[in-house]
């Protein structure tokens, strides 16, 4: 199936606007399961198409990958991958129908993301230490994650001309490639201006295009800024996170200090509210705040008021 797969990720990436990441998991999950239908043989035709996959095969490769320590949203995710592909060879009349339509998503346990606290989140903008170029770009990086909440594919997407200091803003290319222009903290902005001026030293008096540089000069891979955030959040009392928790806490931060869902939903970039309605969940500050300040028997003390001592 490797020539109908390469079509597809044609397709994402010229038509679909996919990000890279998309791209590359999809390549990648696609290939799995042609490697898997090869080796048992699960395919009705030999050499195998696409025409060849039933259900049943499906079924079996989900199985398996359970089997062998797949997560549900891995699975999930693959699953999808298989749905969209077959979509796809469907409307251009390359297979006659689509064997996974209407095939249940492996259920996923509902968590809450995890959120750091505000002391935590300034331990963990303030851990890279020194004067170097390396601990100016870290400090950079983490208070432009937190400042804006942008997703880290986001994050190593920026060019320098994405940052308009003037105004305190920044336009990120997120999902589908569509654009958005969302707010840039002074702190953060401070902190690129010393990283950038450091740069010259290193380069050459050439500043590279990218915001966010490796030692080469080179634009930072995703990868690698997950490892340097890991790396900084180890330190912490509750161990290493994603860069998605600094999108996570800084949604969090926003609603607990007053914020409306639907603007942190435009400075996310959720296409629904539903998807930003989560933080509703974690963001229990405010909430309790008004309860103390407005229920008439809260039972607990607020500032500047004596406590009721009712029962709730």
């Amino acid at each position: 199936m490797d020539e109908p797969i390469r079509a597809f990720i044609a397709f994402l990436r010229a038509e679909q606007r996919a990000s890279p990441e998309t791209l590359r998991n999809y390549a990648s999950d696609l290939r799995q399961l042609d490697r898997f239908l090869v080796s048992r043989r699960l395919a009705s035709s030999s050499p195998i198409n696409p025409a060849s996959l039933t259900a049943d095969a499906v079924r079996a490769y989900l199985q398996w990958l359970d089997h062998n320590g797949a997560k549900p949203a891995s699975l999930a995710r693959k699953l999808a991958a298989i749905r969209s592909f077959y979509r796809y060879l469907t409307r251009r009349r390359l297979v006659g129908r689509n064997p996974v339509e209407g095939m249940r998503t492996p259920k996923q346990p509902k968590s809450l993301p995890r959120v750091l606290t505000k002391d935590d989140a300034d331990a963990l903008l303030n851990f890279p230490a020194g004067q170097t170029v390396g601990a100016w770009r870290d400090r950079a990086l983490l208070e432009t994650l937190y400042s804006t909440g942008a997703r880290v594919s986001e994050l190593v997407a920026l060019n320098v001309g994405d940052v308009h200091e003037p105004e305190g803003l920044v336009r990120l290319q997120g999902k589908g490639r569509k654009e958005r222009i969302v707010p840039i903290g002074e702190v953060a902005l401070d902190a690129i201006r010393h990283y950038r001026m450091t740069l010259p030293l290193q380069f050459s008096g050439v500043p590279p295009k990218a915001l966010f540089c490796n030692q080469r000069g080179g634009r930072l891979t995703s990868r690698s800024v997950a490892r340097l955030v890991a790396r900084y959040s180890s330190q912490l009392p509750g161990g290493a996170v994603s860069p998605h928790t600094l999108r996570h806490s800084f949604a969090t931060h926003l609603l607990d200090e007053g914020a409306d869902l639907r603007s942190i939903q435009e400075m996310l970039g959720h296409a629904s509210l539903s998807t930003t309605q989560r933080y509703t969940h974690v963001a229990t500050d405010q909430l309790l705040a008004v309860y103390d300040r407005a229920h008439p028997r809260a039972g607990r003390p607020t500032e500047g008021r004596p406590s009721k001592g009712g029962k709730r």
